[in-house]
């Protein structure tokens, strides 16, 4: 018994930290986060003729990418913002991506 009491008293704070760094950010979050789409903010301009996206993903304790509003905006050659929108995959923490999906002129 313990046994498994010093096992728990390791696996909990780690378990804690990691799922603290995998969980990706969205309207809900679930340990399994397929396809999940919401808003972020909205803009000024009048029309959104155009559409930019911008990725980060991770895996397990390593991420990358550049899911910021300015580089969706870069890769869609926007320069007013009409709103933001986000896409977020998640499986157990283990896999996560972030896509962030800018509309404007």
């Amino acid at each position: 018994m313990k046994r498994v009491g010093r096992r728990l008293l390791f696996a909990v704070p780690c378990a804690v930290i990691l799922a603290g760094c995998a969980i990706a950010h969205g309207p809900v979050t679930a340990a399994v986060t397929l396809d999940m789409k919401g808003p972020v903010s909205v803009g000024p301009a009048a029309g959104s003729a155009k559409i930019g996206r911008s990725e980060a993903w991770g895996i397990l304790v390593y991420s990358t990418g550049d899911a910021s509003i300015s580089a969706a905006m870069r890769n869609g050659g926007i320069t007013r913002v009409h709103h933001v929108d986000q896409e977020t995959t998640n499986i157990l923490g283990l896999y996560a991506k972030y896509i962030t999906v800018v509309y404007g002129e």
